[in-house]
């Protein structure tokens, strides 16, 4: 991550999407949930595009082909074409392809996607640990994969075939809640074998390479919902990163967030891209942004103000982020955030 801990959100005199020639966006939390498109999400993206700024579509979810997630994109509003959209499928497979020879046998524990990614990098797809595969590829596989594929990744882990996973993320957003992802699959298999994975999607740093290998993004902005996947990916790679609050995170969480977890900047949803962000300064003992300021009292956060909530959320991120430095955040925010509806 950066070397400087973050301490405060960051401010912008100009609009997102003028600052930034490129947004690297995550897909399910940020532009659409279960499959249908987040309010402001459609719009706020057409008018980013005009702008001038390239939209590239950077997801986890290594079931579907870049394809098939550009015609849905297309489908819900938003035009795009399958080289703007990179996927964990695409990241592991190279990985994968860098450790194995050219034409290796691969035990595919997931959906099409991941099996197209393999095969664009010269490897050859197989359904069973007696097939000699010579790495072991596990993705999301959708809700209805079947029990007996992690039994096949099993016994092939266990056996010391190499292991590679294309993300770990523990749930996903869905139309009707959270729901488990890939990363508890995998959980499944790690348990069962006591091996590790190598793991490509964000945050780690083969997603990372590969985002910018496909996009040549010379200023990204990461735009994303989670703080242990997007937001952990950016500062990996040295971003800046914007959380917008439609997915998984929570105010408190990110109040709450270590320093590998903290955002360049933050807002409710993707309209965050065609707007200034206001600038958080010091206002005596706490923090101001807009019309609310933020300060630690005792061994919780107080706030005080009207106005944006969003701003009020700034100014509390500030506080705490200020008082936790490069470790955890130990002040209590949930009166606080309570007091901004969010």
């Amino acid at each position: 991550m950066n070397q400087t801990v973050r301490t405060r959100p960051d401010g912008s005199e100009r609009p997102l999407g003028e600052a930034y020639d490129t947004a690297l966006l995550d897909l399910d939390g940020v532009v659409y949930a279960g499959g249908e498109a987040i309010a402001h999400a459609v719009e706020s993206l057409e008018t980013a595009r005009a702008g001038g700024m390239h939209l590239a579509y950077v997801t986890n979810n290594a079931a579907r082909t870049p394809e098939t997630v550009a015609a849905h994109l297309t489908r819900l509003g938003v035009p795009a074409e399958p080289s703007d959209v990179i996927t964990s499928a695409q990241a592991v497979a190279r990985l994968i392809s860098e450790q194995v020879p050219a034409g290796s046998r691969v035990l595919v524990i997931g959906a099409e996607g991941l099996r197209v990614a393999l095969r664009e990098r010269g490897l050859v797809p197989v359904d069973s640990a007696d097939d000699d595969p010579a790495a072991v590829a596990q993705g999301y596989g959708g809700p209805d994969m079947p029990w007996s594929r992690l039994m096949e990744a099993s016994y092939a882990v266990a056996a010391g075939v190499p292991w590679f996973a294309s993300n770990t993320d523990l749930t996903i957003p869905s139309g009707r809640g959270i729901a488990p992802g890939n990363g508890s699959a995998v959980e499944v298999v790690r348990i069962a074998t006591g091996a590790t994975p190598q793991v490509a999607g964000k945050p780690q740093p083969p997603m990372h390479r590969e985002t910018v290998l496909r996009t040549g993004a010379e200023r990204p902005l990461v735009v994303g919902d989670r703080l242990d996947t997007d937001i952990e990916g950016a500062n990996v790679g040295g971003v800046d990163s914007l959380l917008v609050l439609t997915g998984v995170t929570t105010a408190a969480q990110l109040v709450a967030a270590r320093p590998e977890h903290r955002p360049t900047y933050v807002a409710a949803d993707l309209r965050g891209l065609l707007v200034p962000q206001p600038e958080v300064v010091s206002a005596g003992g706490g923090f101001r942004c807009g019309g609310w300021t933020a300060s630690v009292s005792g061994d919780g956060l107080a706030l005080e103000g009207e106005g944006d909530s969003l701003d009020g959320l700034r100014a509390l991120c500030a506080a705490a982020w200020t008082a936790a430095g490069d470790g955890e955040c130990g002040v209590d925010s949930a009166k606080a955030v309570a007091l901004l509806g969010l």
